[in-house]
């Protein structure tokens, strides 16, 4: 539940493209199953459905998370995690995509945060699992689309998230520098999303 409101003119500053685009992909996935190309008696081309090399399209959802990936010409395409916040109208506000990482490093997850633009940079973005204690994270950059965090999940950060309920991403905005903006993420259908993921490629 999103406990402090922005403005409307934040809220369409924020991700309402990539909302729009799970919706569309979501219905298209469903009206018109992927087939291959194929030709007519008379030589015309049939075409063909689904998406074309390098286009999102969703995989699959696991409970509140969508499983997103890239079409490409391997036999498996890479995917992430990623849930779109809203506001209680139904607005897009931030949204979060986590990847799996290869073993070896101190993060096992990488995690990419966008929040509106007209974010209080320098008050850093936070996460916190189930009220535990949360972690603070500093914004990447900034481009038309909003402000970006990269964050890097260690194993005991994964298993919070798949032990817990719900984690809380707060952010203070420009509009509001004494208010704390608390977004929920839901946990639900985390562990299966997180645990189908296979390591992304560089």
């Amino acid at each position: 539940m999103i406990k402090n409101t922005l403005s409307v003119s934040l809220m369409t500053a924020a991700l309402w493209c990539g909302a729009a685009y799970a919706q569309e992909a979501t219905q298209e996935a469903e009206q018109q199953p992927e087939t291959s190309q194929t030709e007519a008696g008379n030589g015309l081309d049939l075409g063909e459905s689904g998406p074309r090399v390098g286009e999102q399209y969703i995989k699959e959802e696991k409970g509140d998370w969508s499983i997103l990936c890239i079409k490409t010409n391997e036999d498996e395409d890479p995917c992430a995690m990623r849930q779109i916040l809203t506001g209680e109208q139904g607005q897009p506000i931030a949204e979060i995509t986590i990847e799996r990482l290869p073993e070896g490093a101190a993060a096992v997850a990488g995690a990419t945060v966008v929040v509106p633009l007209e974010t209080m940079l320098q008050a850093q973005l936070a996460l916190s699992v189930d009220g535990a204690p949360g972690k603070r994270y500093d914004y990447h950059h900034c481009n038309p689309v909003g402000c970006l965090a990269q964050l890097g999940f260690t194993q005991g950060d994964v298993d919070a998230m798949k032990a817990g309920t719900k984690a809380t991403l707060s952010l203070v905005s420009v509009l509001a520098p004494s208010q704390l903006l608390e977004m929920e993420v839901s946990l639900a259908g985390f562990t299966a999303g997180f645990d189908g993921l296979k390591v992304l490629q560089n």
